[in-house]
């Protein structure tokens, strides 16, 4: 999670933010020891995550008039300790390197992405049948590989809740939305979700993941997808109108705000843009030893400019009659503040692998001759992304493999574990990736009341848990 979170992310792939200069210490930065940490360091995160929990079940009208003071409030209890123990220098590291280079083009790309997929509208009759339901889910997982997780999530997400207005029975459909299309479907390529793209960056092939993850990501998708209907089509028949109408020729499906695909493929080509700048160009400028390098600057001056040409060239009408408006990127923009403060002492920690206090779980993943243990690499990979960042989760489970991009897709089964770990797994939290908040807040915002923090959780073990049991007898054991 930090940021999250997540997202195509979070950072789509905006997970550049998290490449190796951005991911370790600049030389000569007086940042935190994470090996020095205990783990009561991570109370506030811990605290920011039960608040998310919580507060909407038993303070549902403070949360929803305060969430932003709450979240700075946990920020704080990290912050002053810290300014205490460790200096103003220190503490002004680690918030500029968190705000500049992961928050910042965090909030960014997912403003772009929600901006622009919130102007493209489908018109006509949408019945919210199962077999159109199905369809829907499948098609956005399709598209989460190539356009990013959130970019298909804020996509799809309207349509589909206005295909089912009608519906009385709909949290199933958009907890499955989000388990399909903000997690599952980003598995194929480095553009689907932050952590692939990280270890493109790192020397995986393009379509490594493509080839490797496809049957896995296939038996996930497949299966959801069956279970999906079998669910939708009883509780379906339990509608009392559940014949769809007749389709007149003025309800034919179409398409307002053609221009948001293009400008989506912008977002896209943007985010690639700066993974693949050339290194002889790569000039960058030390603010208090944070590298903040041009191809970074350059893609999210894009990201806002592509933003800009959505808001004016999509007409205001077709905006408001897809139910359009900010409040769910501006939740998404305070929680995740603190979320990305508090969860800076739990990566330090994580960071220092073996000489930390999660030298357990690092530990765990090998065995006495050396050799990984697959199925723990999956787990705890999966386990850890759904409530810290998968990206540098990924990056941590992928140096302790070796870290050799070479070796790793030699060793196949290895690099698989902790591709579909950091991946799937994010799908067990409403924080586990950053799409994953943003369709529970559009959702509400329709009217649809979806399961607490806790209750989703439920959900996404219930379902997915023997799924997981499956992958592993499949995979990597």
């Amino acid at each position: 999670m930090r940021r999250i979170l997540p997202s195509i992310v979070a950072l789509l792939v905006g997970g550049v933010a998290l490449c190796d200069p951005a991911f370790a210490a600049s030389e000569g930065a007086p940042h935190i020891d994470g090996s020095q940490l205990g783990l009561a360091w991570a109370a506030p995160f811990a605290a920011m995550l039960l608040s998310i929990a919580l507060f909407p079940l038993v303070m549902p009208h403070f949360w929803h008039n305060h969430f932003g003071k709450v979240a700075a409030f946990w920020a704080m209890c990290f912050l002053v300790p810290a300014l205490l123990e460790f200096g103003g220098a220190t503490v002004l590291y680690e918030v500029l390197h968190t705000v500049l280079l992961e928050y910042v083009p965090f909030v960014i790309l997912l403003f772009s992405l929600f901006t622009v997929a919130g102007g493209v509208r489908i018109t006509g009759a949408l019945h919210g049948s199962p077999l159109l339901n199905t369809a829907m889910l499948a098609g956005g997982a399709f598209l989460a590989s190539w356009m990013g997780t959130t970019g298909a999530a804020m996509l799809l997400i309207r349509p589909l809740i206005r295909a089912n207005e009608r519906r009385k029975f709909k949290v199933h459909t958009i907890v499955f939305f989000i388990f399909l299309v903000a997690n599952i479907g980003g598995s194929l390529t480095p553009l689907g979700d932050p952590p692939l793209f990280l270890g493109f960056l790192k020397g995986v092939s393009f379509f490594w993941t493509t080839h490797h993850l496809l049957l896995p990501m296939l038996v996930m998708a497949s299966t959801l997808l069956v279970i999906y209907f079998c669910i939708d089509y009883w509780y379906f028949r339990r509608e009392e109108h559940r014949e769809a109408p007749m389709i007149e020729p003025d309800d034919r499906i179409g398409v307002e705000g053609k221009i948001n695909i293009l400008l989506l493929g912008g977002v896209v080509g943007a985010v690639l843009m700066s993974g693949l700048w050339p290194h002889d160009y790569r000039w960058k400028v030390n603010l208090f030893h944070v590298p903040v390098e041009i191809q970074n600057v350059t893609r999210d001056a894009l990201l806002l400019l592509i933003a800009w040409l959505s808001w004016k060239l999509t007409s205001r009408e077709s905006r408001t009659a897809n139910a359009f408006n900010w409040f769910p990127i501006i939740e998404v923009g305070k929680l995740f503040f603190g979320i990305f403060m508090t969860i800076i002492p739990a990566i330090a920690i994580l960071r220092s692998g073996a000489h930390g206090a999660l030298a357990p779980v690092v530990h765990a993943v090998t065995d006495d001759a050396g050799m990984p243990i697959n199925y723990m690499y999956f787990l705890l990979t999966g386990i850890l992304s759904s409530f810290l960042d998968n990206a540098p989760t990924y990056l941590v489970f992928f140096n302790t493999a070796g870290g050799d991009a070479h070796v790793l897709m030699s060793e196949v089964a290895t690099l698989m574990a902790i591709s579909c770990g950091a991946v799937f797994m994010g799908a067990n939290t409403y924080v586990g990736n950053a799409p994953n908040f943003m369709v529970k807040s559009i959702a509400e915002e329709r009217g649809v009341k979806m399961p607490s923090f806790f209750g989703y959780m439920i959900w996404a073990f219930g379902i997915l848990g023997p799924l997981y049991a499956m992958l592993i007898w499949m995979f990597f054991i």
